[in-house]
């Protein structure tokens, strides 16, 4: 086993931390506080390779593996949750689907201008009535002629007006359950697709979460990922990757938090001693960064065997339940630590763990992770 991260590894580990202390955290708490997206960090995101990180270099993209990947994400995340879940959407569930199951013309129109962050992505699977039962999809695509028209419904959905392009799962025959789901590309600005109102959310305040409403949408026939039938399959599989992504994302959350209680453990004085002295905080701070650790490694182990060609669904899922725990614990108690501190907006603790919260439920509550992990141990 080697544990020890390659040049290029730590090369795009510090320009991330660089990029997220220099860019994101001025004005983090304010774009909280307004709910305000990050357009211009996101651009420059873009423009560093932070949104195509994976794709192949002849689609415009970075060409690195996961690993690099979940470093990044994970230096991100310390600092600004809501950049960093658009980071991850565009990367692990748009442009790798795009790239993996995307016919050649469908990479050029769309994998491109998304692997350089000139345009971002929505993926767009959860509805009204189809949360963690994503089977039971109501909104509907019609073949007619060369185009399907399509009607239905989309809630949570990231990037949910920023995006110009949106993966959209849609039943295409309903008589064959799931197996008759399909996965469509669909733009921005088509006729009878309707940008519903912004989620006020407790965490992720920044990030852009909206309903999306499609009436009578016409989508070309071109623009269908696959074939008819493989949009259950299409999605769940970039699932699998995208629970790497939030994973890393919620480690960074921990971790994030864990540094700035260690950090103030040193500066705060109680009975008159540095508090990091008192041995209630010395096992606080011994649990964090034991927890996080534990969860670094199953977040990497995931990415390093999605990066050797290896089944990694299992191991993601386990990545994913566990890191997002940990986000929750070690933020409480980074809160915790802080004392009365930090329970305002100037120490930044609250915010993470606000934004911890999210990483249980979106991309695959801890529930539907715990099905994954048991029906792989049980197979």
């Amino acid at each position: 086993m080697n544990f020890d991260y390659t040049e290029e590894h730590l090369a795009v580990r510090d320009a991330a931390r660089e990029f997220a202390q220099t860019e994101l955290l001025p004005g983090v708490i304010d774009r909280d506080t307004e709910a305000k997206f990050p357009h211009e960090q996101i651009k420059k995101m873009g423009e560093l390779g932070f949104m195509g990180m994976m794709v192949d270099p002849k689609y415009n993209g970075g060409g690195m593996d996961t690993v690099s990947y979940v470093l990044a994400m994970e230096e991100i995340s310390k600092i600004d949750a809501s950049a960093s879940v658009s980071m991850s959407v565009n990367n692990s569930l748009v442009c790798w689907g795009l790239e993996k199951y995307g016919s050649e013309a469908q990479k050029e129109k769309y994998l491109k201008p998304l692997a350089t962050g000139e345009i971002i992505g929505a993926f767009c699977l959860s509805e009204p009535e189809a949360g963690s039962d994503a089977t039971s999809q109501k909104t509907e695509a019609v073949k007619d002629g060369d185009h399907y028209i399509l009607n239905g419904t989309k809630n949570w959905i990231t990037n949910g007006s920023t995006a110009s392009v949106y993966l959209v799962i849609a039943q295409t025959d309903p008589a064959k359950g799931h197996k008759g789901i399909s996965a469509f590309i669909v733009e921005k600005g088509w006729d009878g697709f309707v940008i519903g109102k912004k989620e006020d959310k407790l965490g992720i305040r920044g990030s852009d979460t909206h309903s999306l409403m499609f009436t009578d949408v016409r989508v070309p026939v071109e623009n269908r990922i696959g074939e008819e039938g493989f949009g259950f399959t299409f999605a769940m599989e970039t699932l699998n990757g995208g629970r790497i992504g939030i994973a890393a994302q919620a480690l960074g959350i921990a971790s994030g938090a864990y540094e700035l209680a260690l950090a103030y453990s040193k500066e705060r004085k109680a009975f008159g001693k540095p508090i990091s002295q008192h041995q209630a905080i010395q096992f606080k701070l011994a649990d964090m960064a034991t927890n996080i650790e534990a969860a670094r490694l199953l977040v990497i182990k995931s990415a390093w065997l999605k990066d050797q060609g290896q089944d990694y669904a299992h191991a993601s899922a386990m990545a994913k339940l566990y890191a997002s725990q940990v986000a929750m614990n070690v933020t409480v108690e980074a809160v915790q630590v802080h004392g009365g501190y930090g329970y305002v907006k100037e120490y930044h603790v609250e915010r993470l763990m606000r934004d911890a919260k999210i990483t249980q439920i979106y991309e695959g509550t801890s529930e539907i992770q715990k099905i994954v992990i048991s029906r792989g141990i049980l197979r």
